[in-house]
């Protein structure tokens, strides 16, 4: 998703991106739920491969650059820690880019047809707060131990993070703030 928004994305980083999407979005819960299924598996292998194709030459945006300062400082899972924050950092973009996040939203599967942008965006948050749930990654920033006293300290590390330079809105330290606080 973040390569597929980055102000750093093209042609070639989008159909990357667009792949990793749909083979994920239509292979991860199967593959949680049944782990030992190897063609499920070797889909969201590829998935993980595009999703790489994508983001190593698109680059990222705030929810790397946040997840980066988390990680680092709790000492949390790469992986949790983007979940934790993607889709609050989607709906805190979203206006910067609302017909690429229409795309993403349709390539994840959710009908848009009809929906105003506005739909659109709950739709997509709806969406990601169900699968990291659906995939055991749900949960919020204040059940790994993140205090609002830790939001300072977070906001100034993620705001001097390479990966907010290529995020589809420019974020200041109230917007990065604002965000850690919606995900504790």
């Amino acid at each position: 998703i973040e390569a597929f928004v980055s102000t750093g994305s093209g042609p070639l980083t989008d159909a990357h991106a667009l792949e990793a999407m749909r083979l994920i979005s239509q292979h991860l819960e199967a593959l949680v739920a049944d782990p030992g299924n190897g063609e499920l598996r070797a889909q969201v292998m590829l998935g993980s491969m595009q999703a790489g194709l994508a983001f190593s030459n698109a680059i990222l945006g705030a929810v790397h650059a946040m997840s980066h300062s988390l990680g680092g400082y709790l000492d949390l899972p790469h992986g949790l820690c983007n979940a934790m924050l993607l889709e609050h950092v989607v709906a805190y973009n979203y206006e910067a880019a609302p017909e690429r996040f229409g795309r993403v939203a349709v390539t994840l599967g959710i009908e848009c047809r009809g929906l105003t942008q506005q739909e659109i965006k709950q739709a997509l948050f709806n969406y990601l707060s169900a699968l990291k749930h659906n995939v055991g990654m749900g949960g919020t920033l204040g059940l790994v131990g993140v205090s609002g006293t830790d939001v300072p300290f977070l906001t100034h590390n993620a705001l001097v993070d390479p990966c907010i330079l290529t995020n589809p809105r420019r974020s200041n330290k109230d917007d990065v703030s604002s965000v850690y606080r919606e995900a504790l």
